[in-house]
């Protein structure tokens, strides 16, 4: 089992601010362990970083075994986790409110709270037991929270009345 410096895991490390999270902390001396739905996105990611410091671990955080998964592979190649970059997020963009399926609301939760959560879970839980204790978690959330836009989830029409 090798250990070499910090280990991050990042959650959608396959394009945007996860890929841009991945890169930056590779930069910065940490091994990353790049997680997200779609194995091509995290290859290049792992491309992109030209660094032998990334394992690429095709992970849909909607599925609880996936995490399970992740989680154990981390502990598994690298014994720790120093770091837990949650970031990983869908939307339903383009979609009023009252057409919003139970379906369509349930993957959004599936994958923003519920995946979220049992990320920080498993985080914690290696944290906790490892030596030496201790690590950071940091959960990526929308600017959708302070700015509300148009067809989002949350937000309804304005009254017609």
């Amino acid at each position: 089992m090798e250990t070499p410096g910090k280990i991050a895991v990042i959650t959608g490390a396959g394009s945007g601010i996860g890929r841009a999270s991945a890169l930056a902390l590779i930069e910065a001396g940490f091994t990353a362990v790049l997680a997200g739905r779609r194995r091509e996105m995290l290859e290049e990611t792992a491309a992109m970083a030209q660094s032998p410091r990334t394992l690429v671990v095709p992970t849909d955080i909607s599925v609880p075994a996936q995490i399970e998964a992740l989680f154990d592979k981390v502990k598994d190649t690298y014994g720790r986790i120093d770091l837990l970059f949650n970031n990983a997020g869908i939307s339903t963009r383009g979609i009023p409110f009252e057409d919003l399926t139970y379906e369509q609301w349930s993957n959004v939760v599936a994958v923003n709270l519920t995946g979220s959560f049992l990320c920080a879970q498993h985080a914690y839980r290696m944290m906790k037991m490892q030596n030496p204790q201790g690590g950071r978690i940091i959960n990526n959330g929308s600017v959708s929270a302070h700015v509300p836009r148009r067809h989002s989830t949350p937000m309804l029409r304005p009254s017609t009345r």
